[in-house]
């Protein structure tokens, strides 16, 4: 006959019953249990306040530690998270401080543990990282020195229409210029929403884009009517590498927290959509710090630019070294007794044929050299095919990055 097994539990259940059937006196018991009186009444008082389950072990650990976040500040620690899913524990620990910067607040450490404790927070899977190609972003060193612009990938609305999102932001400050859903992604239509960019904040220096429409086009250098537009103001229309999105980061990044916090799920119809857009963008601007400003919020570094939106787009003008030429309807314009065709996209403005030597130009078109003109043959190609002049080092087919260079009205 095996032996019987029995535990600590089964010992103490057996002896609150023995000491409730009253057969045997207190002392009777202990004795016969090896354990104290003191012990005996100790278990026998645990039973009658709380039953079996008060005849477990009870945890050794502290109720309270002495350096324990207090109840009311992790509540508005909870409370800031369950409002803001997307913020880290950095961007909470800044706000709150904010609002009452006399409390002290606990660490970021601590929050995050905080938030992983009460289950708010979501895990990233890991990807393997590119190495950041840095060298575009090197003269947004100031507000408006770059604004970069994009459309943030469409989608549709619970109701079935479809959301073309286009955004704007000034890459030093990460401002949110605009986050405005358009009809039709089409250059009518995203200078509209440009030229009230423009009319509130001022001209940028240059506008960082991908190559897709209608910020470029297969015109000569890439021009489209939109880019055409932005030189005619002296903005210079910047185009990342086809292929290459980490080329414009700090806009793609804006975007992952955009679709995070307006697009999943998407609203009801098309106006409740932009007022999410909106109330993004007030956020986005005013509340949530940046880590990549020292904790500050865009509107606390962004101030607009100087450079105002004129009343009237200037007309192009070329010095006294220029000869200067009408493009007409087709995308041609005269040379001597011939034409030579140069893109549709400038028709009706003036540009400016500069001299390389004998036989070939730089055309221009207000201060950015645009295409090479060879006078022999009538016909124009890219910059990069004559060495020696600015752009040539772009290879052929490639969209010119138009440098920063003095007016042709400056030009002797």
């Amino acid at each position: 006959m095996p032996f019987k097994e029995s535990s600590v539990m089964d010992e103490r259940m057996r002896f609150i019953l023995e000491q409730e059937g009253g057969l045997d006196t207190m002392t009777d018991l202990c004795e016969a249990y090896s354990i104290a009186r003191e012990t005996g009444y100790y278990w026998l008082r645990r039973y009658r306040e709380g039953g079996v389950a008060a005849l477990e072990d009870r945890r050794r650990a502290p109720r309270q530690h002495p350096n324990q976040t207090p109840e009311k500040i992790q509540e508005a620690v909870l409370a800031l998270r369950r409002a803001h899913m997307s913020w880290g524990p950095r961007k909470l620990k800044r706000v709150l401080w904010e609002k009452e910067p006399r409390r002290e607040w606990p660490a970021s450490s601590t929050i995050g543990a905080m938030l992983a404790r009460e289950g708010l927070t979501v895990p990233r899977k890991k990807r393997r990282r590119v190495p950041p190609y840095t060298e575009p972003f090197a003269g947004a060193e100031a507000p408006n020195r770059v604004w970069c612009a994009d459309f943030k990938g469409w989608f549709r609305t619970r109701d079935g229409e479809r959301i073309d999102p286009l955004t704007i932001t000034d890459a030093c400050s990460r401002y949110l210029l605009r986050c405005q859903r358009v009809q039709k992604t089409d250059g009518e239509r995203v200078r509209a929403v440009f030229e009230s960019a423009f009319r509130q904040c001022g001209l940028p220096g240059a506008i960082r884009t991908d190559n897709g429409a209608p910020f470029a086009s297969q015109a000569v250098a890439g021009l489209s009517r939109l880019a055409v537009w932005w030189m005619k103001l002296g903005i210079v229309p910047e185009r990342i590498a086809a292929g290459h999105p980490e080329q414009n980061g700090r806009h793609e990044r804006m975007h992952r927290t955009l679709k995070q916090e307006t697009a999943s799920p998407p609203s009801a119809d098309a106006r409740a959509q932009q007022r999410s857009f909106d109330r993004f963008r007030r956020e986005y601007n005013e509340e949530r710090p940046h880590e990549a400003l020292a904790m500050e919020t865009p509107s606390a570094i962004y101030r607009p630019s100087a450079r105002e939106y004129p009343a009237r787009v200037p007309e192009p003008e070329y010095g006294s070294a220029f000869q200067v030429r009408r493009v007409a309807e087709h995308g041609q314009f005269r040379w001597k007794c011939g034409k030579v065709f140069l893109s549709d996209t400038l028709a009706g403005e003036p540009i400016g044929l500069l001299p390389i030597d004998e036989r070939f130009y730089a055309v221009y078109f207000a201060a950015f050299p645009i295409a090479r003109f060879d006078s022999h043959q009538l016909a124009t190609g890219s910059l990069a095919q004559r060495n020696g002049f600015s752009g040539a080092g772009a290879r052929e087919g490639e969209p010119f990055p138009f440098p920063c260079i003095p007016s042709p009205r400056s030009t002797a």
